[in-house]
């Protein structure tokens, strides 16, 4: 019953764009984040975007030129 836990490291190291930005406890020894809260808008006030499958360009074709003009109401 001793060994049931999983390793816990004391100083998991956070990582984001490649840079440490904070050290945590956790069971693994490092993170890899695409957000955290020196990044968020809400904390920041600054807007930015995370875009990694390419949605917003699917949405953008998709919609783009007369594409509501034609629509009936």
């Amino acid at each position: 019953m001793k060994d049931i836990h999983p390793t816990f490291y004391p100083s998991c190291k956070v990582y984001f764009n490649g840079e440490v930005v904070m050290t945590v406890g956790a069971t693994v020894p490092e993170m890899h984040v695409d957000v955290w809260s020196g990044s968020h808008p809400f904390f920041t006030g600054k807007q930015s975007f995370v875009d990694a499958a390419g949605r917003v360009e699917k949405f953008q074709r998709k919609f783009q030129g007369n594409y509501f003009k034609n629509k009936k109401k």
